[in-house]
């Protein structure tokens, strides 16, 4: 799937089951909250926390994706192309950090290869 596809999904998802978008204000509270919960996981499986007695591992990639629906809702609810705006972000990334990080020696655990 498409950034785009999932774009007109999720839209065409909020027309048929949702009414309407909550406003961007509530989407952006939503999505902190799902990135919350995503980190909570993350912390647990990754991180030094454990989880509780008898919390369940939680599914990361549900997680993920609750937090991709929200992003593209605010997406759509805004304008924004994420396609484009991915794209171009990568651009800036290319050409600002090209090289910042193959020299930052706090990556390397030896001597980064020459260019």
């Amino acid at each position: 799937m498409t950034i785009e596809k999932a774009q007109e999904q999720v839209d065409e998802w909020i027309k048929k089951y949702g009414v309407r978008y909550f406003n961007e204000l509530t989407n952006l509270a939503v999505l902190t909250e799902e990135v919350g919960e995503l980190a909570r996981i993350i912390s647990r499986k990754y991180g030094d926390q454990s989880f509780k007695d008898k919390e369940e591992d939680g599914d990361l990639g549900d997680e993920m994706a609750d937090v991709l629906w929200v992003l593209l809702c605010l997406a759509n609810q805004t304008g924004v192309d994420l396609t484009k705006a991915l794209e171009k972000n990568i651009k800036k990334k290319t050409q600002r950090d090209s090289k910042r990080h193959k020299e930052n020696k706090k990556l390397w655990k030896q001597k980064p290869p020459e260019n």
